[in-house]
């Protein structure tokens, strides 16, 4: 492009010294009207961009008002969820087919031949060096769209914004929330769901989707390569359940708790297992051309990984608790300081999930586990208001976040460029998830007692969500990715619009109790032939009660300011370390005890909290006592264990110095006296 210059007499001048004042002019104007075009394309660029964090901004308000409805009419048809996608949908169709940017007539399509994508490109033009980043790659139909529309480039996210920013809050708070009372007394059935479970469902989706991959090619209806190791990895993706939408109504319908802590349990340890396990997958590489082909050294090298990356993980995301419970039991002048106390532990939770992913491993593994390390120990070092701010903090983010990424999924159906919708491959993957959640529940579940009705509402609250598309959406440069992709939102807003809608009639139609107190243990349930029956397995948990003593002696103490003194419970050789590592705040506590989902245990006839050499104790007229307990810790510890952990119906709940105590006179699983009544409440005089 020639600029004519505005200094012709000058330019004409014979002298030498002229024309260079000439030359230098004619370039001062050209580099003045490339910074107004470049001013100018920024300004555009970003008034575009707060269009589009606008548009769903108004997607998200819109569905808090509409959810607000739906409660207001008691609606449970269709969850928040399932109504963000809606609206993702509708905003996709008018972003799709009703608006059009002009395009740009700068945009010039250019030939050139190398053998790979560079990711940074560096072109000269006229002796000026520009530098371009590669977007992907798009199909040659494709090239009018993208010149056509910008709006629908801008509102593609980079699938790095889901894992940095969107995933870490929900992950951190399904740790952060977690009831530890009702996990760890279902642990076993959890961990057999979410590791054996996960892994059984991916081998079996996988299989069946090889089986259809190779009817498509039988046929002529594959468009590209599809090994079975990417129908493995789809089968890892799809693995990763997310019952939001069930737990959601669930929590309004107050559900036997152990029935949701099965189900909630499962979802958030399987979502950390599927990511694992996908990345494993993937790090299968056997040795020569054929990378695909099966190697037992390849399959064991994998199977290192997955052990590797998920313990690093949570090795991880536990020492990050810890040390952020240590800062707060060190410095304790920053709880007069609520807010600088809240930032602080927000961002040391957060940090959890981009140090595991700097360091190789797995941030949502990290972060869930440094969410439950957080909420065991640095939640009762925090003051009352810091308490308060993080719960809703995290609570907040997390319904926040939730509703983007359902939104975003039914906004990217029609905003993807390169969406592969199959016939065969997406009837083949309903067919396939159906058979892989039913190896996953039914099984598991016959060896571990669970009630016919629990299965059935389990296997039908199998839902798909945001960590599957969050994990098919970060790569999508082949054929086969694509294909997973576009599958993958059709199985989530099917699972979610019906078997989310159906919540309701499934728990009527399986006679499941409702209205019942989460904070109680309500292990009999209705089942099908109307005969009250046990929902779960009581297990021994004796790994736990090993457990149990071993952080209630020694690890409390240490990190919290709850918990006995370490001077009762360390050797009497250890006297000076117990002395230097308790602080003052133990033995002002070590007649009470923090409120906590197991801290308590219930002795015959008494109440009785031990504490080395101290034992508070309450007696049928609610008097208090103190003492010397045997063995320095509780008389008969596991017996007790067994107790609280069997029947916490008569579960103490200690807040200050009220000992609230609900009792229930048709059950004696105890010896307790019989003149007292349900929910007596009896008082220590601190």
């Amino acid at each position: 492009m020639q600029n004519k210059c505005k200094h012709r007499q000058l330019c004409a001048a014979p002298a030498r010294h002229e024309l260079s004042l000439c030359l230098c002019l004619c370039r001062a104007e050209d580099s003045a009207m490339e910074n107004i075009v470049t001013e100018k394309k920024a300004e555009e660029s970003h008034r575009q961009d707060s269009a589009d964090l606008l548009v769903f901004i108004l997607l998200l308000t819109l569905t808090i008002l509409t959810i607000w409805l739906f409660k207001h009419r008691r609606c449970r048809f269709l969850h928040e969820t399932g109504l963000a996608m809606i609206y993702g949908l509708l905003v996709g169709v008018v972003l799709r087919y009703a608006i059009h940017v002009p395009s740009d007539m700068n945009n010039v399509t250019l030939s050139c031949n190398v053998n790979a994508s560079p990711a940074t490109l560096l072109v000269n033009v006229s002796g000026k060096f520009y530098e371009y980043t590669l977007k992907g790659e798009i199909s040659g139909s494709e090239i009018n769209d993208i010149q056509d529309n910008e709006m629908l480039r801008k509102v593609t996210f980079d699938p790095e914004v889901f894992f940095n920013i969107l995933l870490p809050p929900i992950i951190f708070h399904a740790g952060y929330s977690l009831k530890r009372r009702h996990f760890f007394r279902n642990l076993g059935s959890i961990l057999a769901y979410a590791f054996v479970g996960t892994v059984v469902s991916c081998f079996i989706i996988g299989l069946f989707m090889y089986g259809c991959v190779l009817l498509m090619k039988q046929i002529g209806h594959l468009g590209g390569d599809f090994f079975f190791t990417d129908c493995l990895f789809f089968g890892a993706i799809v693995s990763a359940t997310d019952p939001v939408t069930v737990l959601a109504i669930f929590n309004e319908l107050q559900v036997d708790a152990d029935l949701y802590a099965l189900l909630f349990g499962e979802s958030v340890l399987n979502d950390a297992v599927a990511l694992v396990l996908s990345s494993s997958i993937v790090a299968y590489q056997p040795e020569g051309d054929n990378t695909h082909t099966f190697e037992a050294m390849a399959m064991l090298k994998s199977f290192g990984v997955f052990l590797g990356v998920f313990s690093g993980s949570f090795a991880l995301g536990v020492a990050t608790g810890v040390v952020t419970a240590l800062i707060s039991f060190t410095f304790t002048k920053l709880r007069e300081l609520p807010l600088l106390e809240t930032a602080l532990f927000f961002l040391m939770s957060w940090s959890t999930f981009l140090l595991a992913e700097a360091c190789g491993f797995t941030g949502v593994v990290a972060v869930l586990f440094c969410g439950m390390t957080q909420a065991h120990y640095t939640f009762n070092n925090l003051s009352p208001e810091s308490q308060d701010r993080t719960k809703q903090l995290f609570e907040l983010l997390n319904f926040l976040a939730e509703n983007f990424i359902f939104s975003y999924m039914g906004l990217t159906l029609f905003t993807f460029h390169n969406h592969v919708f199959n016939p065969i491959f997406i009837v083949g993957a309903f067919l396939a998830v159906f058979l892989g959640r039913a190896a996953n529940i039914y099984p598991l579940s016959f060896l571990n007692k669970i009630t016919s009705n629990f299965q059935h509402m389990m296997m039908f609250a199998g839902l798909r969500g945001a960590m599957t598309f969050a994990l098919s959406i970060r790569d999508t440069a082949t054929y086969a990715r694509q294909m997973m992709f576009s599958t993958t939102l059709l199985v989530v807003f099917f699972t979610v619009w019906i078997c989310g809608g159906g919540t309701t009639p499934m728990l009527s139609c399986q006679k499941i109790r409702v209205g019942v107190d989460s904070d109680q243990e309500n292990f009999v349930s209705i089942g099908p032939d109307g005969v009250e029956m046990r929902s779960t397995k009581q297990e021994s948990a004796w790994l736990f009660r090993i457990w149990y003593n071993f952080d209630h002696n020694y690890l409390k103490p240490i990190l919290t300011h709850s918990g006995p003194p370490l001077t009762a419970t360390l050797p009497a050789c250890c006297g000076p370390l117990a002395r230097c590592l308790t602080s003052p705040q133990a033995y002002e506590n070590e007649g009470q005890l923090k409120d906590s989902d197991s801290d308590l245990i219930l002795n015959d006839g008494d109440i009785s909290l031990a504490y080395g050499d101290i034992t508070v104790s309450t007696d049928a007229t609610g008097a208090h006592t103190s003492g010397t307990p045997v063995g320095g810790v509780a008389v008969n510890s596991d017996e007790a264990l067994d107790r609280e952990l069997a029947f916490s119906d008569h579960e103490l709940v200690i807040r200050g110095t009220r000992l609230v105590l609900p009792m229930d006179d048709s059950e004696h699983p105890l010896p307790l006296d019989s003149h007292r009544h349900k929910n007596e409440t009896m008082s220590l005089v601190s």
